[in-house]
């Protein structure tokens, strides 16, 4: 379980977040969902090292993972998935795999190789083909795929339906949630698209101006018409 507790960050004199606790169990999707600037994408950046906390922190399986230099992060479980996508376009999918679990031993490299492509048969198909030859939803598989290499027990998935349709986020999503589910992997998934990620998450937050507003089931928060209008914008 990924918990995170009391996380303060500051940009200067601009608190981005402001104490916020949130538990991610194994086996489920937890959506974090705001309107731009609510503090979505730095909480994934401290999360994974790249921006250190003010007060507070994370604990993965009773870990301290906050404050540490990322590389020593996804070795003690937590590998995120950033905004954008990020692979590399000059490099095969096999060779972009690679590199997620360049730090593990062959065999284990290998095992988790054949998972992945097993998880994404298209990906398998498309192995020495160039990153930046792949269809978005396809480069989107490609990341995850890459995450996974380091094999995670937690993921961070930072706006994975950014430039997606919503046909491809549908189904990319509802793949994260069965891998989820099967993997017993914590998922912690930061979205805009607030419907869309309400629909796979077990657990909804909603965060604003850097706070926690509201925690509750994914159904819940969905139906929650005046808190759709006064954070969520629809």
């Amino acid at each position: 379980m990924l918990t995170i507790t009391d996380l303060s960050v500051n940009y200067g004199a601009v608190q981005a977040l402001s104490s916020v606790s949130i538990e991610v169990p194994k086996g489920e999707v937890t959506a974090v969902i705001g309107a731009n600037g609510a503090g979505k994408s730095t909480l994934m950046r401290t999360l994974s090292g790249l921006v250190k906390p003010g007060s507070g922190g994370a604990t993965v399986g009773g870990v301290t993972i906050t404050g540490r230099k990322p590389e020593d992060i996804v070795r003690l479980g937590v590998s995120l998935v950033p905004e954008g996508r990020s692979t590399i376009p000059e490099l095969t999918v096999e060779e972009n795999l690679r590199l997620g679990g360049l730090w593990r031993d062959k065999a284990e490299r290998n095992s988790t190789h054949a998972q992945v492509f097993d998880l994404f048969p298209v990906l398998a198909q498309r192995r020495k083909m160039r990153a930046d030859t792949l269809s978005g939803g396809e480069r989107q598989q490609l990341a995850i795929g890459r995450a996974l290499m380091s094999d995670p027990r937690v993921l961070l998935l930072d706006e994975p339906s950014l430039g997606l349709a919503p046909l491809i986020v549908t189904q990319i999503l509802e793949l994260v949630s069965r891998l989820a589910r099967e993997s017993d992997l914590a998922v912690l998934l930061v979205e805009q698209n607030a419907v869309t990620a309400l629909r796979v998450a077990t657990t909804g937050v909603v965060l604003n101006l850097g706070k926690v507003v509201m925690v509750g089931s994914g159904a819940e928060i969905a139906s929650d018409e005046q808190l759709r209008q006064a954070y969520l914008g629809y």
